[in-house]
């Protein structure tokens, strides 16, 4: 019996397999979940932490392409320049899991992705739109160019200048 994928790499693309997951032990795992998984088109197990398969690996939805796995390049050739010929590059296919057979079909799966993408999209307009997450972002945003600001002078007071020892005079 052959695994189904229910994963796929973000940069990578490829087939895996989510099959355990377990609480880390010893010294340098204590306190990690952590995911093993297999490699389907390797055949290989391997484990990670759960922060690393969280940021590195992505679901894979019903509506992805079976083929591509939603990444919308070539899989035969792995040519990235090239859209994958069952979903048109786009990654997405009818809500069945079949490919798109005329332009109208393919064009309902494009506008599926305009929708979802038009409801994330709302979504952060309304987190932005909250008074206290605005107000985070913007001391957010005036802590950085604090932090750049200093940067700039420490950078500023150890380049070389024209006093003793080749640092500038700074009136310290």
């Amino acid at each position: 019996m052959t695994q189904q994928p229910t994963h796929t790499h973000r940069a990578r693309g490829g087939k895996f397999a989510e099959l355990q997951q377990h609480m880390g032990a010893g010294p340098l795992l204590a306190g990690h979940w952590l995911i093993v998984y297999e490699d389907l088109d390797k055949g290989i197990q391997s484990a990670t932490t759960q922060d690393d398969w969280l940021n590195n690996w992505r679901p894979l939805y019903p509506d992805d392409c079976p083929v591509c796995l939603g990444s919308g390049h070539d899989h035969i050739k792995g040519n990235k320049d090239r859209p994958c010929g069952h979903c048109y590059g786009l990654g997405k296919v009818r809500v069945d899991g079949e490919a798109a057979t005329d332009l109208w079909e393919l064009a309902t799966v494009a506008t599926g992705i305009i929708e979802r993408q038009l409801e994330e999209l709302n979504r952060l307009r309304q987190l932005e739109a909250n008074p206290a997450i605005r107000a985070l972002l913007e001391q957010h945003q005036q802590q950085m160019i604090d932090d750049s600001m200093a940067r700039q002078d420490q950078q500023w007071r150890a380049e070389q200048g024209y006093g003793p020892g080749g640092q500038r005079h700074t009136g310290d």
